[in-house]
Order: C-alpha cells, then structure tokens, then sequence
C-alpha cells in the first residue's frame, strides 16, 4: 500500500520521491501565482489578462520536457502538447 501511495507513480515517470516532492511543490507554487492571478483579473479584467494561461502552459511543456529526459519513452508513443490540445482524446483524457 506504501508503495503504491508513495513511490509508485514518482518511479513511472523517473525520479526519486524527493526528486518528484520538489518538482510537486514547485508546480504548487507556480499554480498558486497563477490561481492569484486569475482572481486579481477576475475582479479588474484589465490586469494579469495572460498570466494565468501562460503559467499553465509553461508548466505542462515543462513537465513533458523532464518526463520525456527521464524516461525512455519514444516520441512515436507519447502525443505532442499540440497534438493533445487539437485532440484531448490523444493525451489519454
């Protein structure tokens, strides 16, 4: 069970559970700036009108971007971010 809830998931994508704790806690923060941002503009639609988006963005390329330096997965059998967003359905959604 341990294992399972622990080690597991950061073993399938190739790093250690520190290794995927740091990772994790610094996508938290990022997200955290982000959901800030999103609610600044919610209140003055004039500030902060990409940020959100743009964080979102630069977090998903770069989780693909160290997933894909970790493991030995090939190009041809994971989906590329613009082949995901055209077609949700491709990225296993």
């Amino acid at each position: 069970m341990l294992d399972q809830w622990f080690l597991a998931h950061p073993k399938r994508v190739g790093e250690s559970y520190f290794a995927h704790q740091r990772m994790a806690l610094g996508f938290s923060g990022a997200l955290l700036k982000a959901a800030l941002a999103c609610f600044v503009h919610a209140l003055v639609p004039g500030l902060f009108e990409s940020t959100a988006s743009r964080a979102i963005t630069e977090l998903h390329e770069r989780m693909v971007r160290n997933r894909t330096k970790q493991c030995a997965v090939s190009d041809s059998e994971r989906p590329s971010v613009t082949s995901a967003l055209r077609d949700p359905r491709s990225a296993g959604a």
